[in-house]
């Protein structure tokens, strides 16, 4: 196991400019929180990964445009030598008054001070589809009409 980077705070302490760097909505800092290489990979949509911090910068540029109020909390997080497993909530109001949440955990990589990769499964709060039934029947694609449970 790679020991954490102590010459830049730690791990963890990349996490901690990247919530504030959010919240202050301040894009520089925010970008200089990962890597000019990073790898970005979302495994349940894999189409949404990408490399290149200039990506980053592009989704948070229109984040920051479209939820001016958007604000990011760490909720948990544990860090293992060089990865930092933190769960997410961020919440805010997008400028057409509907509100933006979003939850969920990302596994950071961290090496020099900076963010080299992440697992992203930080999803929108969808409150419309039901219970844990519905979606055990659109997950296996029975329905209660079809009298298979």
């Amino acid at each position: 196991m790679k020991q954490p980077d102590s010459a830049h705070g730690g791990p963890s302490a990349v996490i901690d400019r990247l919530v504030d760097a959010t919240n202050e909505r301040d894009i520089d800092a925010l970008v200089a929180c990962f890597a000019e290489d990073y790898v970005n990979e979302t495994p349940v949509h894999p189409e949404r990964g990408f490399r290149g911090n200039e990506q980053v910068r592009h989704n948070w540029t229109q984040i920051f445009a479209a939820v001016p109020d958007n604000t990011a909390r760490v909720l948990r997080r544990a860090v293992d030598g060089d990865t930092v497993w933190t769960e997410w909530e961020m919440s805010g109001t997008r400028r057409d008054g509907v509100a933006a949440e979003m939850r969920g955990v990302v596994i950071f990589v961290v090496d020099a001070g900076a963010i080299r990769s992440a697992h992203f499964y930080l999803e929108p709060v969808e409150r419309t589809s039901g219970d844990v039934n519905a979606n055990v029947d659109r997950v296996t694609g029975l329905s209660a009409e079809s009298g298979a449970r």
